[in-house]
């Protein structure tokens, strides 16, 4: 495990790491989840072998310290992301990262071009105010002092076992305010930083989760959008296969 201060006050995030060839490849988790959970299995496939790879947890979550007058906006956590990178040396990485993860390394890769060749984002949060039935909604739908006083708890019985797994170590008020940043989205909004970019650009959608909205505009910009059979939010968990090839740039 290795670590970088990302406050100013001395707070930590966190990422382990398999060494390999650069670019490096850098896993980033979604909202309520880890990175290594989320992407080991694929990071170790033969296709993947001899690359640099990082699982690094955001604030808030997993292994990362959460301080409680930390704001958990998308920039925020871009610029613990970019702190986190620079420590590790990383640069030019390619990013795979996951529905808020994915809103994250947009920030990012616009922010600090020099830290990102390349983004495979999956079901990534590219606008603001999420419908009514995401989970950044329902989790934002409640008041701060709510949801860490019961609201957690309630919602950790709604999510399903998987969600629950990782998302009973986030820390409530961190959980709570990146999900209220998520649903702030950034400025611009993420849909016009992604088409924006001068990198490689992947987009895995779930055939299972629906048309993508904006799906024509943003092939228009460039970023390939790809639906993968048999998949929903998850991905890099119902279809793994298709997940790999993603990531190994065979799409």
């Amino acid at each position: 495990m290795e670590e970088a201060e990302f406050d100013g006050r001395g707070s930590r995030i966190r990422w382990t790491q398999t060494p390999g060839e650069e670019p490096a490849r850098v896993y980033v988790h979604g909202l309520g989840a880890m990175s290594s959970v989320y992407h080991a299995h694929i990071a170790s496939r033969p296709e993947l072998a001899g690359r640099r790879s990082l699982f690094v947890d955001l604030p808030g979550h997993g292994l990362s310290d959460r301080p409680q007058d930390f704001g958990y906006t998308l920039d925020d956590h871009a610029g613990a992301l970019a702190a986190a990178l620079d420590v590790a040396g990383v640069t030019g990485a390619e990013l795979i990262a996951h529905s808020m993860g994915g809103s994250v390394a947009v920030v990012l890769a616009h922010r600090r071009p020099d830290l990102v060749s390349r983004l495979v984002l999956t079901e990534a949060n590219l606008d603001a105010f999420p419908p009514p039935t995401a989970g950044s909604s329902g989790i934002a739908s409640h008041t701060e002092d709510d949801f860490v006083n019961g609201g957690h708890a309630r919602v950790l019985d709604g999510v399903g076992p998987l969600w629950a797994a990782t998302m009973r170590l986030a820390d409530s008020r961190a959980l709570h305010r990146s999900a209220v940043g998520l649903r702030h989205g950034s400025r611009p909004v993420m849909r016009t930083l992604l088409e924006g970019l001068n990198v490689d650009r992947v987009y895995l959608q779930g055939a299972l989760s629906g048309d993508l909205d904006g799906r024509e505009t943003l092939e228009a910009a460039g970023v390939r959008v790809v639906t993968v059979p048999d998949a929903g939010h998850n991905v890099m968990f119902d279809n793994p296969d298709a997940f790999t090839k993603a990531v190994a740039g065979a799409v």
